[in-house]
């Protein structure tokens, strides 16, 4: 079989558009399918219309036609830089925290706010001056966990209609000014005295009360003084003392010292 070369020509020129074709085909197509991961999804707009959010899974788009944006769905770490605070008993302080969100309405979040990460990111800033000068600086050195809670309250209430869920917010470092600090630092040592004066007074009280009580019961029963005696000589008497105590009865001497007395009067 003989091929005109003019033929053989045509069929080649048809060859080479078909595989055109099939090229722009398959760059059509995937420009068409994307495939959404489980943590993602697609917000469509079509001819500029909101369509809504799709995925996850296999998803259809029309070329030229759709405009996809990708949302993310998985917990986001936002770090609020260190803002300079004036408190309510106005001492400045630098504090800082951190926001966990998350995406829960793709659709709002896009058509909504801008960026709604930025936008979260300012008011986190705006809220945490807000609540943090309202209050004062034994309050925000004791209260952490309670000024937490508002901060999360007030965040998570005006990202609400951007379809946002706000998680938790952490106040993370307190900074004070030097001159606050030994200011604590003599007020926690001031405390401590006084702390301790009360327990040495709280002891002394203790003790009253209890010599109070032996002295009772010595006086009910008298040869419990004189046991006494004996042994707080046997205390004081120790291995290494050169010192000797003889214990003189009280009756024994008692004839003598009546007669100096008596001697003393008659004269």
């Amino acid at each position: 079989m003989i091929i005109d070369i003019s033929d053989l020509g045509s069929i080649i020129s048809g060859l080479g558009t078909i595989a055109v074709a099939v090229f722009f085909l398959l760059i059509v197509l995937s420009t068409a399918i994307k495939v959404v991961p489980e943590y993602r999804r697609i917000v469509l707009f079509r001819l500029g219309r909101l369509v809504g959010s799709r995925g996850p899974g296999i998803v259809f788009i029309m070329p030229f036609i759709d405009r996809a944006i990708t949302v993310d769905l998985r917990i986001l770490t936002l770090d609020v830089p260190v803002q300079e605070v004036i408190t309510k008993d106005n001492v400045a302080i630098k504090v800082n925290a951190v926001v966990y969100f998350r995406v829960l309405e793709p659709s709002k979040s896009v058509v909504e706010v801008e960026n709604y990460i930025v936008a979260t990111s300012q008011l986190a800033q705006t809220t945490l001056r807000s609540v943090v000068g309202s209050v004062e600086l034994d309050e925000v050195l004791s209260s952490r966990e309670k000024i937490n809670q508002e901060l999360q309250k007030i965040i998570d209430d005006r990202t609400d209609p951007w379809g946002i869920k706000v998680s938790a917010v952490e106040v993370k470092e307190l900074e004070l000014p030097e001159g606050m600090k030994r200011a604590m630092a003599r007020q926690a040592e001031a405390e401590r005295e006084r702390r301790a004066k009360i327990i040495a007074a709280e002891g002394e009280l203790q003790a009253a009360e209890k010599l109070s009580e032996a002295a009772r019961k010595m006086e009910a029963s008298p040869i419990t003084l004189q046991l006494r005696y004996l042994q707080t000589i046997r205390e004081i008497s120790g291995e290494r003392n050169t010192t000797t105590f003889f214990p003189v009865p009280v009756d024994l001497i008692k004839p003598f010292v009546d007669k100096l007395t008596g001697g003393e009067k008659s004269a």
